[in-house]
């Protein structure tokens, strides 16, 4: 779709935020570095991907961004001016979407741009 339309794709990762964001103890030296390499991986991934999409002609861009999924999103993708926010969505169950809610379901609530959501196979 970006390519059709010459857009630029975002590749955006909402990691959790880190213990001492929330307000919990940090823990000890040894779960922070594991912590921090846990996210320098999840950004070589992101940056790994944007690397493929632009081999193929997309232009693109990897964000890794830490906080709340939802909020992140919608805040990000209003700082970054896009036009469209594409999301995928598991397939869940009654219950879990219940108790547990829904992702892309909330940010099509919460969010003024317009939204796409893909499902996963």
């Amino acid at each position: 779709m970006a390519e059709a339309f010459g857009s630029k794709l975002w590749l955006m990762h909402i990691a959790a935020p880190d213990p001492d964001f929330v307000g919990y103890d940090v823990g000890p030296q040894y779960i922070r570095d594991s912590r921090a390499e846990d996210l320098r991986q999840e950004h070589r991934k992101l940056q790994k991907y944007s690397t493929a999409l632009k081999e193929k002609g997309v232009v693109s861009e990897g964000l890794l961004v830490q906080g709340a999924t939802i909020e992140m999103i919608i805040e990000e993708s209003k700082k970054l001016n896009v036009d469209l926010i594409m999301a995928g969505h598991h397939q869940h169950g009654f219950f879990y979407n219940a108790f547990v809610g829904s992702v892309s379901g909330e940010i099509i609530k919460k969010s003024k741009i317009p939204v796409l959501i893909v499902p996963f196979a």
